[in-house]
């Protein structure tokens, strides 16, 4: 969820190719700066401008001069970031980590895990299900193996290397739900590191062990005679889908997960989930339509299993990372994003995807193999009521949430470059022009980029719409201004937003930083400053628009809700000469609808094409 493409080390004059442990990347990356505060100050005015009323604008304006004037609260606010900086290995990770993520009671479904949607194998049956299964495992182990032997070439961006701090922590990971916060549990790092995976089919769980007693890793085809012997044993009756507690408000899923674990087979079975490297959801098919919503299907498919009538209980939302693999060959990849984040997902699925390709390298041991362990529950009348409240509340936000995935294939990132404009930036002035025409207004939104140039660096927000955005878009439908003059308006829209992503990409964004000193107040035990209980803050960070850009080698489209109740949450992935876009919203909330703004979108896009390209 980046607006620049990551590369990973190619040949260069200074370094032939070499594969840097991460310790050593560490070194060239440098801490996250604090911005200036006059300059965050500024640029938060700035942002609001085609937000407010003139008068909100002004009572606003006031209220931060008092703020940041020179030995105010603002002062000894950044002050007190500015030491923290120096003593923390990132001053506003955790933080954010902890507020964004872990502090969050709203269902980790839709709300919260992101879903990457994969073009349909090519196959169809639960055979070849299995066998593709066994490759992807085999594939992720083989990607697990280069980062701890410290054979993964470090990343850069723009000439620069990239954090890499979060791909270890991928494996053996999981949420814990905690009754006021969660918690993320990294088992990884134990003396005795996790050998095995979780597979679930049929709602049923099995402890599936990937690793030789010699410490090998397992060949495609003893993972598929395993995979066969799950198969064969997940036909059992006991079919409660526990997965389904995982989706719940996590406070309810934290009082039913202390129910849960008070019963030792329950707590071992827990465990042996949390602690798996990873899991694996073999899924039934999805019900096929007709193939222009069947993108669309698919994607919700991955993003929540479909229902607990579908694949639903194929989940445990808590794990950080799960693949979904269908019998109809749909198949994709649901985090959890505390943990992980777009851009390394990213790089795993691109290994995965390389690795398919080639044939199986090893062949399997001639050594019987213990049976895949059955992970059991036992199920009281208090658990059995959770689960029966867990499945009717996640069957209302799955019939809430309105999907539409579309590729549009008129032009892709290579037109925008051609004009030497910035194909995020044109998106994104696309977006902005798109839900103007739907809503008639401009609305706060927030593109996700990385921070990963930095050490620990996590993600931070891209604001739009800027100034020149609000006046193309108000002259672009506007007969009385000449073409010349709409295609001045877009370029000067469309490089102010390349402007504030170089901003960003320095470091000098301007929402973590005022998280920051919004929770310094609070470790000081300070009031919380007026300027964060002003209206004007509450509207600006009502982002009716959450996008983020996801760029890829492969032609794969990823999924989340939105943020707010009366919002959309849009992302894409630019490729040469398409894009794949995902739009969802609420059903709830009348005045939004994905596919009005799906076909809005693809009109403006058509549109942009021929300001800059004209036919006549």
């Amino acid at each position: 969820m980046i607006s620049m493409k990551i590369q990973p080390t190619t040949c260069r004059a200074w370094l032939s190719r070499v594969y840097l442990r991460q310790e050593l990347c560490f070194s060239s990356v440098p801490p996250q700066p604090v911005p200036p505060l006059v300059q965050t100050l500024q640029s938060y005015l700035k942002t609001l401008e085609p937000l407010l009323p003139p008068e909100e604008l002004s009572h606003t304006r006031r209220m931060v001069q008092e703020f940041g004037r020179p030995g105010g609260l603002g002062a000894r606010l950044q002050e007190g970031l500015e030491k923290r900086a120096r003593l923390t290995k990132n001053w506003i990770s955790p933080w954010w980590v902890q507020w964004a993520y872990l502090e969050s009671r709203q269902p980790l479904p839709v709300h919260s895990n992101p879903a990457i949607s994969l073009p349909r194998r090519d196959y169809n049956g639960w055979r070849s299900q299995l066998v593709f299964a066994s490759k992807l495992i085999a594939a992720v182990l083989d990607f697990k193996a280069k980062i701890n032997t410290g054979h993964l070439p470090v990343e850069y961006m723009r000439g620069n290397p990239l954090c890499m701090d979060l791909y270890p922590l991928l494996f053996s990971s999981c949420r814990i739900p905690g009754p006021k916060h969660d918690h993320i549990a990294h088992y990884g790092r134990s003396r005795r590191s996790p050998t095995h995976i979780t597979v679930v089919r049929n709602y049923q769980f099995f402890q599936l062990e990937v690793y030789n007693s010699d410490g090998s890793r397992m060949t495609e085809s003893q993972i598929h005679g395993q995979l066969l012997r799950i198969r064969s044993q997940s036909w059992k009756t006991d079919k409660e889908p526990m997965g389904i507690l995982t989706s719940e408000h996590r406070h309810t899923w934290g009082q039913a997960y202390n129910r849960l674990l008070r019963d030792k087979l329950n707590k071992e079975s827990v465990r042996l989930i949390e602690t798996g490297l990873f899991s694996l959801c073999l899924d039934s098919p999805v019900m096929r339509i007709s193939d222009e919503k069947y993108a669309s299907r698919k994607a919700a498919q991955i993003l929540h299993g479909g229902g607990t009538f579908s694949n639903s209980g194929n989940r445990w939302f808590d794990k950080t990372l799960q693949f979904v693999v269908g019998e109809d060959g749909s198949w994709g990849l649901l985090y959890e994003a505390a943990t992980a984040e777009g851009p390394p997902i990213a790089t795993l699925l691109h290994h995965v995807l390389d690795y398919c390709e080639k044939p199986d390298p090893k062949r399997a041991p001639l050594v019987p193999l213990p049976m895949p362990k059955k992970l059991y529950f036992h199920i009281d009348r208090e658990i059995k009521r959770d689960i029966e409240h867990a499945k009717q509340n996640l069957d209302i936000l799955i019939n809430d949430l309105d999907v539409n995935v579309f590729n549009f294939k008129r032009f892709g990132k290579d037109l925008p470059k051609q004009h030497n404009l910035s194909p995020n930036s044109f998106i994104q002035v696309a977006l902005q022009l798109a839900y103007y025409r739907v809503h008639n207004e401009v609305c706060p939104a927030c593109d996700i980029a990385s921070q990963r140039m930095f050490q620990a660096g996590r993600t931070e927000y891209i604001r739009s719409p800027t100034n020149q955005t609000l006046k193309f878009i108000l002259a672009f439908d506007d007969p009385a201004v000449s073409r010349e003059a709409k295609l001045q308006l877009f370029r000067e829209a469309v490089d102010a937003y390349t402007a504030v992503t170089h901003q960003v990409l320095k470091g000098h964004a301007i929402d973590n930083h005022l998280l920051g000193l919004k929770l310094q107040a609070i470790e000081e035990g300070l009031s919380i400053p007026k300027v964060f209980m002003d209206t004007a803050y509450g509207l600006a960070t009502h982002w009716k628009l959450r996008t983020g850009q996801v760029p890829a080698n492969t032609d794969s489209v990823m999924c989340f809700g939105p943020l707010v109740p009366d919002g959309y949450a849009i992302c894409y992935n630019p490729q040469a000469d398409h894009v794949h876009f995902s739009i969802t919203a609420f059903n709830c909330c009348e005045e939004t609808h994905a596919e009005t703004l799906a076909l809005t979108l693809k009109d403006t896009l058509c549109q942009l094409q021929e300001l800059l390209q004209p036919t006549v």
